[in-house]
């Protein structure tokens, strides 16, 4: 019974580190329909920025999220209005992938010249600590993640819902036509949503770095992984995100703990593939086209 609630614990914790960074991938492609291949990178840049700030600045990671978050954001911006604004008609959603792969491999190049090949790991005092609560030794990393996420994801659900910006958001997902129609600035709402989804990978890079070892190889796994949560969970539906990196990285963890590790990742993608197939559009995914 103790190992079951140690790796549902595990699961929950690691389901919401996941769960912010799939979060802007889904938001992305809600308002925009475009796929971004290049969040994974997007994560291991923000991870090397934190871990720059740490090692030249001696700036503690949480810290430096001053800094990574509006760097990222503005990032994020640009990326949008230099190339994905282009991208016009009926194929805009399969030309994304295509735009975002070549960022992400010129993301990469950089990486490799500045960073080298070698793995780096983010270092603080909270990395090896852990707190004893109810018999469980819990990782102060994946707390402060969890922490992370929920204040992430909350304050993009407030955002959605409570603010006039929010309301041009779904009138966008909804009926990108109508939105126009009513005087929204489909451009720039497109612009800064994507800046949005862009800075939540600081936080989510910052608690990856912390977690595990990376380079700049370590975006493919990444990106694999938070494609099949926000398909899973639908895609465009930021709290389907979060319910299926729950779902998924708790399935992981009880599969390493009860069954055979080498099999856990294995379980990740056939679970993806049942639910896929029971319902296509994911578990919050919308069956309607939407208009454009």
């Amino acid at each position: 019974m103790s190992q079951f609630l140690q790796a549902l614990t595990d699961g929950v914790l690691g389901g919401a580190v996941y769960a912010l960074m799939a979060a802007g991938l889904t938001l992305i492609f809600g308002v925009m329909d475009i796929i971004n291949i290049a969040q994974g990178i997007l994560v291991i840049l923000a991870a090397y920025l934190s871990y720059a700030l740490s090692v030249h600045l001696h700036l503690d990671p949480l810290l430096g999220l001053v800094i990574t978050v509006p760097v990222m954001f503005v990032l994020g911006v640009v990326m949008q209005w230099a190339f994905l604004s282009r991208l016009r008609g009926r194929e805009r959603t399969a030309m994304s992938l295509l735009a975002s792969y070549g960022i992400a491999v010129i993301i990469e190049g950089v990486l490799y010249q500045i960073f080298g090949s070698q793995y780096v790991a983010i270092q603080a005092w909270y990395v090896t600590s852990t707190v004893h609560v109810f018999g469980f030794y819990l990782p102060y990393s994946y707390l402060i993640g969890c922490g992370l996420a929920v204040v992430a994801l909350g304050a993009i659900y407030v955002t959605l819902y409570r603010t006039k910006f929010g309301r041009s958001v779904r009138a966008i997902m909804q009926d990108k036509t109508a939105a126009r129609l009513i005087g929204i600035n489909v451009d720039r709402v497109a612009a800064l949503t994507f800046g949005i989804g862009v800075a939540v990978t600081a936080a989510g890079g910052m608690i990856f770095g912390l977690l595990s070892p990376f380079n700049p190889d370590s975006g493919y796994d990444l990106i694999s992984r938070l494609l099949s949560i926000v398909i899973l969970g639908g895609l465009g539906s930021v709290g389907g995100a979060l319910v299926a990196a729950l779902f998924m990285v708790t399935g992981e963890e009880m599969v390493n703990v009860f069954w055979e590790p080498k099999w856990a990742t294995a379980v990740y993608y056939a679970a993806l593939v049942i639910v896929l197939l029971v319902r296509p559009v994911g578990l919050f995914g919308r069956r309607e086209a939407r208009a454009q």
